[in-house]
Order: structure tokens, then C-alpha cells, then sequence
């Protein structure tokens, strides 16, 4: 029986109220009856036999007790049909053909098979926008070794929970030692999968500060990790994406290299990936880029690509070759 209080039945498609109703349970976690009655204007009554819908077409939607009653998504056994916009849809379809070029081992049949049953429910319109992407795109097979999926989710999850995590660990030199580290975050760089965690025999070392034993381990070379149950906490954690492109752009050289650079930040970052280079702010229109090199030549080269005025502020030979290089292309192009 409806009150006075509650909000007119409008004429609409039961349909349509019903996909209303599913967006705003995925928006969040939970709703009050009443809020969601007032968000579809309807009356409480009508939100119950809509959720009963929903959970008869798979949805496990989870009811709260009281007298206003509430709603969640809860997590359930089957997958219902998705509810999707267009370009959400889209998204969704780029995301699984990324995949299935990617570099996680055994997620390249898994990706076709949910692309197949994702194009099974689209709309004509969208199905060809999604088809015409797939022929349209060829993979770049870089042979780089690819990571097992089990060995992400392992360390995504002890990320989350912040477990420590014990495993072996082979490095660019091919010595193998056993470690146990404090994850903190998985960063991919687009080639390879890196994991950003303190090492906890550093950590541990007397004398040794939190900044020292932060580490970063390709994923690829990871072998046998295990959760091990021990809980940690990171007070002060750093910029993860910052020390993985510090590891692969300066780290591994012989040289290393400090230049400033006239131009704004966001510009020459726009123009060097961050496995090539870490840039740092340093004013409005200039900035410092740090990168490496096993020969100084090579470096000197990409700066003078850039194609903005530099400083070479470190290593002092780098500062030599870049005056010995103006002096011989002023020499070779002075007027006649």
C-alpha cells in the first residue's frame, strides 16, 4: 500500500529501471533502501521486487537488516551479463587484445576466449568497431621472457595484504640467491613486470636506513615464491614508479649521467619514457634529467635529439665532450 510519503510511480520500462538499479549497486558498496527508492523513483517496496529480479538473473545482491533495509553487490559464484557502455565496452575489448600480445604467460588463450564471449553480447555497432581494432592491430613480439600469472597475483596479493614474501631471485648476472622481501607495489614498464619491495636482510642490517633497502626485482626472474604469513607495515612509502624508471634508466650503466634541460618538466618528460630517463622538476622552464650509458657518446647524442639547450652537471667528462662537440660545430659552421 503506498503512503504519502512516497515518491509517484512514474510509466518507464521495468527493463530499463532495472539496468538504473544495477549501475547504482556497482557505483558503490552500499545503499539504503529508501536512497535507492528516491534515486528511481520508486517506492521501497518496488526496489525489493527489483533486487529479487536481479538475483534471479545471477546478481548476488545482499540485503542489510533494520527497519530501512540496504542493499550491496555482494561477489557471486557465476558471472551475470555485463553492463557496459560504449566506450566502456571498447575499454574492455582493447584491454583483452593488449593482453593477448602481452607478456604474462598463459594469458594470451584466456584473452581471446573472453574477447570471443565479449563480442557474443554486443551491439552490432560495437562488435564492428571491436572487430575492425582486432584486424587492424598487430602485436610487436619483443622476446622478452614473460612472467607467470601466478606469480603476479601471489605478489599483488601479499602487496595488499603487506606480507613478506620469500623467493628466489636470479640477477642480470645470472647469480642466484634466496630473498625475502616486504612488497609494496608491481609496476610494468610495457616489456617486463617489475616488483618494488624492501629487502628484509637490509632492512634488518644495523646501520642500515628504510631507503637502503628498498629494491626493485624483475618479475620475470623471480622463481618459487611463497607467502610466508609474517606482517609488515611501510610508514613512509616511496614513489614506486619513480624507483623502477631509476633501476632501468640509470642503475645498470657504467655511466650516469646529470643534466639540466631548458624546457618545462611535462615536455621533455612528453618526450622521453621514463625507461629511458627520470626527469625531476627544476623551475618553470627547466628541469633535470638523470640517465644512463655505457658509453658517454650515446647519452650526449640523445640530448642533443632532444632538441632543447642543455647543461651537463654530471660526470665531468660528459661536461667536456658536450664543449668539445659546440666547439666543433661552431668551427664547422662559422660564416665565411
Amino acid at each position: 500500500m503506498r503512503t504519502a510519503t512516497d515518491p509517484p510511480e512514474p510509466a518507464q520500462d521495468p527493463a530499463g529501471r532495472l539496468l538504473h538499479l544495477l549501475s547504482l549497486l556497482q557505483a558503490r558498496p552500499d545503499w539504503a533502501g529508501e536512497e535507492l527508492g528516491r534515486r528511481l523513483g520508486v517506492t521501497t517496496r518496488t526496489v525489493r521486487r527489483d533486487v529479487d529480479r536481479l538475483r534471479g538473473l545471477g546478481y548476488p545482491v545482499e540485503a542489510a537488516p533494520g527497519t530501512g533495509g540496504g542493499y550491496r553487490l555482494g561477489v557471486g559464484a557465476r558471472l551475470p551479463p555485463l553492463l557496459l557502455d560504449d566506450d566502456e565496452a571498447v575499454a574492455v575489448a582493447v584491454g583483452l587484445r593488449t593482453a593477448a600480445g602481452g607478456t604474462v604467460a598463459g594469458m594470451e588463450e584466456a584473452a581471446v576466449a573472453a574477447l570471443a564471449k565479449l563480442e557474443q553480447v554486443l551491439p552490432d555497432r560495437l562488435r564492428q568497431r571491436v572487430r575492425a581494432l582486432q584486424a587492424a592491430t598487430v602485436p610487436l613480439r619483443s622476446g622478452t621472457a614473460e612472467v607467470a600469472a601466478s606469480t603476479l597475483v601471489l605478489l599483488a596479493q601479499a602487496c595488499r595484504g603487506h606480507e613478506r614474501v620469500r623467493f628466489a631471485y636470479t640477477d642480470g648476472h645470472g647469480n642466484r640467491s634466496e630473498r625475502t622481501v616486504e612488497p609494496f607495489r608491481l609496476v610494468p614498464t610495457g616489456r617486463r613486470w617489475y616488483l618494488v619491495a624492501r629487502d628484509a636482510r637490509r632492512l634488518a642490517a644495523a646501520g642500515t636506513s628504510d631507503g637502503d633497502a628498498w629494491r626493485t626485482f624483475r618479475v620475470d626472474r623471480i622463481a618459487e615464491p611463497v607467502a610466508t604469513g609474517h606482517r609488515f607495515t611501510i610508514p613512509d612509502p616511496p614513489d614506486a614508479a619513480a624507483l623502477v624508471s631509476s633501476s632501468v634508466a640509470v642503475a645498470p650503466y657504467v655511466h650516469h649521467a646529470v643534466v639540466r634541460v631548458m624546457a618545462p618538466e611535462d615536455e621533455v618528460a612528453a618526450a622521453v619514457p621514463p625507461t629511458v630517463a627520470v626527469v625531476e622538476p627544476a623551475g618553470a622552464d627547466q628541469c633535470i634529467l638523470r640517465t644512463g650509458a655505457d658509453h658517454l657518446d650515446a647519452i650526449l647524442g640523445h640530448l642533443v635529439l632532444l632538441g632543447h639547450e642543455f647543461e651537463a652537471l654530471e660526470p665531468p667528462e660528459l661536461r667536456e665532450r658536450a664543449r668539445a662537440l659546440g666547439r666543433r660545430l661552431a668551427s664547422r659552421h662559422r660564416s665565411g
